[in-house]
C-alpha cells in the first residue's frame, strides 16, 4: 500500500469541511484539524485548506512519523489500518495499538521479544512485526493483527463515548467507517 493510494482512501472517509460544534477537533477539512493544520503553518481560513497542504500534512505528520512506508513493504494493508487509526485516534495511539497486538500475539516472547509500548514505531516494532508474519505466515496473519487493531480502536470509540457523552452522537459512525473486520 502506498501512501497516494492511502490517503485516496482516506479522502474518501474524511470528506471535505465540518464544523460541528459536538466534534472535539473543531473545524477540519480533509480531515484535518484546524490546531494540526496551525501547527504545520497554515494560516488560511480551515474551509480554504488546499487538497496539497492537507496531503503534506498527511505524510509528513502521520505516514512518515509511523513509518509506514517501512510496514507497508512488510504488510500494505496493515500500513493502512495504521494511517487510518493514526489520523482519527493519533500516531502515538496507532503506535501503541500496534505494539501492543505484537506483544500480545508473539506467544511468551518465543517469536520475538515484547516490546516497549511508547508508541513510537521504530526499527524494532517493524522488525517485530516482519517476525510476527514471518511465524504467522498467510491470510491468517494479517486476518489476525487487522482484527487485533481493529478491536483496540473499537474499544477506544467506545471508552471515548461513556466518558463523554458529546462522543455518542459519533460512535456509530466511527464503528461504521473506522472499524473494518
Amino acid at each position: 500500500m502506498s501512501f497516494d493510494r492511502a490517503f485516496e482512501k482516506l479522502l474518501g472517509v474524511e470528506g471535505g469541511y465540518v464544523n460541528d460544534p459536538r466534534d472535539s477537533g473543531g473545524a477540519t477539512r480533509y480531515g484535518i484539524t484546524e490546531a494540526v493544520a496551525r501547527a504545520n503553518g497554515y494560516q488560511g481560513v480551515m474551509v480554504d485548506l488546499p487538497l496539497e497542504w492537507a496531503r503534506r500534512i498527511y505524510k509528513a505528520q502521520y505516514w512518515d512519523t509511523l513509518r509506514l512506508d517501512d510496514i507497508s513493504i512488510i504488510e500494505g494493508t496493515i500500513a493502512e489500518e495504521l494511517f487510518d487509526t493514526s489520523v482519527n485516534m493519533g500516531v502515538s495511539t496507532a503506535g501503541r495499538f500496534l505494539q501492543r497486538s505484537l506483544n500480545a500475539l508473539n506467544r511468551g516472547g518465543t517469536d520475538y521479544q515484547d516490546l516497549a509500548v511508547d508508541g513510537v514505531i521504530g526499527p524494532m516494532s517493524v522488525s517485530c512485526l516482519s517476525r510476527y508474519l514471518q511465524h504467522r505466515s498467510g491470510a491468517d496473519g494479517i486476518t489476525v493483527m487487522l482484527r487485533a487493531l481493529n478491536i483496540l480502536q473499537g474499544a477506544r470509540y467506545i471508552e471515548l463515548a461513556e466518558s463523554r457523552q458529546k462522543d455518542e452522537a459519533f460512535l456509530y459512525g466511527w464503528l461504521k467507517t473506522r472499524v473494518v473486520i
